[in-house]
């Protein structure tokens, strides 16, 4: 069935919106050199730099999500692009990593808003293939960040590294200007009554802060008070959560959908892979192998081609032979891809570094759709619009993951020898994959293929 005019410039407009936040969070890595002689930063500092945009977006997301249904999408969806618009302005500005911190901050809120806020538009608005269209937005959302550091790259060249805030203007004010002219205003039904959980949000909140500062400090040595606290805080938002009728994150739904939950443990480990490599090449490839924000952004393209090109291909495939296949070939692909990173040291070939990174994107390529297609597979027309933000979620998870790899990793700097450090960890990460991805399509071998 054709999708009219209307609904189209509806999906661009939406679109525009939801490859902000992914695009801005590896935008930022072809910048870090420069980002970090300006203000003398350290490997810690910078995963702080990166890291904190996930901790924000994994709080607000679900946040604004609840928001969009209180006071409208369109509304919500209209303050996340201002908010944008507002720190890509005064970013490029900070005299000073705490202020670049704020706004980054302001801007990890801004894009939080657009993706749940731009799912319930479709959801309100798109007639046609709508289940589709989400699983489009989300695919699209999380491969368009493979291009970040290629967009970057070239940027950089003509204005340094304030060049890739000022980037976002053009695509905002286009997106601003569809969203105001066609996408419909909300009708709110005021009979409904919803709640905010506070408490939820709050311990949420605190239980990532204080994972991520026992993984960072484990460059320096196990920090035994923030690991308590984690552990503590983590069990205390889980028996609060599943008590709650309106939950800030439904943890009853892992609960009653225990193939589901472990999909998308198979989600984060693999976004911890991809991420890891994303946030640390254009680094090394400056740093180490002497190259020019430029060439490093062209060589990143060999990640985000192939994840692009494998996203069509394995759709096809699953559709002909179900998951269980290509999701396993994903997965061995991945660990032939990081062993390869041992192979990297401070002569290779900028060829050679490039079909490295093909090997990882023709894995998260495979992987990145096969999950989301599988999850949607298991889960009713009525449960998408929870599946497509806990994808999120799960997205901002593993990449606040491999923003502590990358710290512990580097603490002591960019070189041959951290890298294979990097390589380990992520080795470790990608062979518990193969047993998990063995069990999650166990199921689907069983069921059989069908279009969620």
């Amino acid at each position: 069935m054709a999708v009219d005019k209307n609904e189209k410039v509806i999906i661009l407009a939406v679109a525009l919106g939801v490859i902000l936040n992914p695009l801005n969070t590896t935008m930022i890595t072809v910048a870090l050199p420069a980002i970090q002689q300006d203000f003398l930063l350290s490997a810690t500092d910078l995963s702080w730099l990166i890291a904190s945009y996930f901790i924000v977006s994994a709080i607000f997301t679900p946040l604004f999500g609840k928001l969009s249904d209180i006071y409208g999408r369109k509304l919500i969806f209209l303050i996340g692009l201002v908010l944008v618009v507002v720190s890509s302005i005064l970013a490029p500005l900070s005299p000073n990593m705490p202020v670049l911190l704020v706004m980054r901050g302001i801007q990890a809120i801004g894009t939080s808003a657009l993706f749940p806020s731009g799912i319930g538009i479709i959801r309100n608005t798109i007639q046609h293939n709508q289940n589709r269209v989400i699983g489009t937005l989300a695919v699209f959302a999380t491969t368009s960040a493979a291009f970040g550091p290629t967009i970057g790259g070239m940027l950089i060249q003509f204005g340094g590294w304030p060049v890739i805030f000022y980037v976002n203007l053009p695509i905002l004010a286009v997106g601003i200007g569809l969203t105001w002219k066609f996408i419909p205003k909300d009708t709110i039904d005021k009979g409904t009554s919803y709640k905010l959980d506070g408490v939820g949000i709050l311990l949420f909140s605190l239980f990532i802060t204080c994972w991520m500062v026992f993984l960072l400090g484990l460059e320096q040595r196990v920090q035994f008070i923030p690991l308590i606290l984690a552990i503590i805080l983590t069990i205390a938002f889980y028996m609060y959560e599943k008590r709650r009728d309106e939950p800030f994150i439904n943890v009853n739904f892992f609960r009653n959908n225990l193939n589901v939950a472990l999909i998308f443990g198979q989600y984060i480990l693999t976004t911890v892979i991809f991420f890891a490599v994303l946030l640390s090449f254009p680094t090394f490839i400056q740093s180490v192998l002497g190259t020019s924000s430029q060439m490093a952004g062209i060589v990143m393209l060999a990640l985000s081609i192939f994840a692009m090109i494998m996203t069509p291909i394995a759709t096809r495939w699953m559709e002909w032979s179900g998951f269980r296949v290509p999701l396993v070939t994903g997965v061995i692909i991945g660990v032939v891809g990081v062993a390869l990173l041992f192979t990297v040291k401070e002569h290779s070939a900028l060829f050679w570094v490039g079909f490295v990174l093909a090997v990882t994107g023709i894995s998260n390529g495979i992987q990145n759709i096969g999950l989301q297609n599988l999850l949607y597979s298991f889960i009713s027309v009525s449960e998408s619009g929870i599946a497509a933000g806990l994808i999120m979620t799960s997205r901002f998870i593993g990449n606040i993951l491999a923003s502590s790899v990358y710290g512990i990793a580097f603490a002591s700097g960019m070189n041959v020898g951290n890298l294979s450090t990097m390589a380990s960890i992520l080795v470790v990460v990608a062979i518990v994959l193969i047993p998990g991805m063995l069990y999650v399509t166990a199921y689907e071998k069983k069921k059989g293929y069908s279009e969620g």
